[in-house]
């Protein structure tokens, strides 16, 4: 029992060295964890710092015979706290990524997770039960009675033991993710050649990625709303698409997402910058809202960063608008800040649509803008509840100049526009339309904005936007008194609080 009990304090004593100085190593990823399961953001940052230590202490403390016992009860109240942490996440639909090794390890909890934990949480169980009652070996008993050339052989020993497992875990990785960009390659060139087109071109030597002058693998992801986007989409207004692939669980990335926010607002009229993270909407979320970010892309796992041979974060490339790779893969935010400034050449205006057609599109045919009804078409009249339940009609309102306007409150830039937005409506210019904001997200959400205006609910996937050629938030247009379109469709709030200071005398009749 005495050898049996020193094994599992050194198994558990292991397993707690590896993810205290693995979290230590990406302290942004850790404490960004946290917050995913629901620590508040004030406690996040100081228990991000505050976990890998107490777990660096459980280890040394496991490995001492005068208290491995408490060493013990220390690793079972950590490791059920692990435990109710990541079930309640679950019992409520969320899985958060567990950073439970940092970078080394960190994939969406589940059921097997709780299982993983629960076996370290039995062996130092086993301690507890058996520790006290059992004389306790410290780890270096056993090496006292060898000569020094058996020690010299017993050190040897270990030292190449934990080299083959180590090389054998890189191994294990390395063929791992080779078998996964096989089968990505595999089902793309499958793909591609049903479609009429050419397999995936191989990068050209010495650089990064797919060869430039190869056409960009097309996609079909879901965004934070829940809307499709494509590459298709990205290109439709001839831009240059700067495709940043990215990780909620990545430090650097991280690190980056100020500045792609900011990247995002300043040269929307020069180059389209959406970002492709992986993970849950949840895990996104929280970090979208806190830096503006609008155009996130969510991947299952890695296969589209595996499709464009970008195998580590953050990492980005720019498509040209023809939908053909225009540079090599840039790795690093120094190298993706330079392939910004390459990106920022004269390539049009307008701005990313958010949403796209369904299908891939294949890039076979040129891209096309969203439509929507032209100045002087009759709108499409529409029904939707307003936030008291009442449904209400876009003719009801035919004798006064409406501007409609499509909002998001979990936007981030509709929020930012929110201030402008009220004291337009406090103090409306001369001659201003009314307002009508058609709204998705929930009653709640809606309520929580403060809004005189009436606002109307299109919770099914921005139905009622399409009808007007709309593919993300805030946009807007003006309807005359005879329920006609009088302008083209506003994009962004500098556009759309533009349309709203308007008078009636400035805008075409139809």
């Amino acid at each position: 029992m005495t050898l049996l009990l020193l094994c599992v304090r050194l198994l558990l004593a292991l397993v707690f060295l590896v993810a205290g100085l693995a979290k230590l190593a990406d302290l942004a990823g850790s404490q960004q964890a946290l917050r995913d399961f629901g620590v508040p953001a004030r406690l996040a940052n100081p228990f991000g710092v505050l976990l890998p230590l107490a777990e660096l202490a459980i280890a040394l403390v496991l490995l001492l015979p005068v208290s491995a016992w408490w060493g013990a009860l220390g690793a079972l109240a950590l490791l059920l706290l692990f435990v109710v942490g990541i079930g309640s996440n679950l019992a409520h639909g969320r899985q958060p990524d567990c950073h439970c090794f940092g970078q080394l390890h960190s994939a969406p909890a589940g059921w097997p997770t709780v299982v993983r934990k629960l076996v370290p949480a039995a062996l130092a169980a086993l301690i507890l039960g058996f520790g006290r009652s059992t004389p306790q070996w410290c780890v270096l008993d056993w090496f006292a009675p060898l000569s020094g050339s058996q020690r010299s052989e017993v050190l040897v020993g270990v030292i190449v033991l934990a080299l083959v497992i180590g090389e054998g875990w890189v191994l294990f990785q390395i063929m791992s993710q080779q078998g996964r960009l096989l089968l990505r390659l595999e089902a793309l060139e499958a793909g591609l050649s049903e479609a009429g087109g050419a397999a995936v071109p191989q990068p050209t030597a010495g650089t990064a990625g797919l060869a430039i002058g190869s056409a960009a693998p097309n996609f079909t992801l879901p965004t934070l709303a829940g809307e499709t986007a494509t590459l298709h989409a990205l290109r439709a207004l001839g831009k240059p698409v700067l495709l940043l692939f990215s990780d909620h669980g990545c430090g650097p990335c991280n690190a980056l997402l100020p500045e792609i926010g900011r990247w995002q607002r300043e040269h929307a009229s020069k180059v389209v910058v959406a970002l492709i993270s992986r993970g849950t909407v949840q895990a996104n979320r929280p970090k979208a809202s806190e830096y503006g970010l609008t155009h996130v892309l969510l991947q299952k796992d890695r296969e589209v960063a595996q499709a464009y041979q970008a195998s580590g974060t953050p990492s980005a490339v720019l498509i040209r608008p023809d939908g053909i790779i225009g540079s090599p893969l840039a790795q690093g935010a120094d190298a993706i800040r330079a392939l910004l400034d390459q990106a920022r050449s004269p390539a049009g205006l307008g701005t990313l649509p958010m949403a796209a057609a369904q299908g891939n599109g294949n890039g076979a045919a040129a891209p096309r803008p969203p439509t929507g009804p032209r100045i002087g078409e009759p709108t499409s009249d529409f029904s939707l509840p307003d936030l008291s339940g009442q449904t209400v009609n876009l003719s009801d309102f035919r004798g006064s100049r409406m501007l409609v306007l499509f909002w998001r409150p979990s936007c981030g830039f509709c929020q930012r526009m929110l201030p402008d937005l009220k004291a337009w409506e406090s103090r409306p210019p001369k001659g201003a339309p009314k307002l009508l904001v058609v709204s998705t997200d929930s009653v709640a959400d809606n309520q929580a904005m403060g809004l005189r205006s009436p606002v109307l609910l299109d919770q099914d996937g921005m139905r009622v936007g399409r009808l007007f050629g709309v593919t993300g938030t805030p946009m807007a247009v003006l309807v005359d008194v005879k329920g006609k379109i009088a302008s083209e469709l506003a994009v962004g709030a500098p556009a759309v609080l533009a349309l709203a200071g308007q008078e009636q005398d400035s805008i075409a009749s139809t």
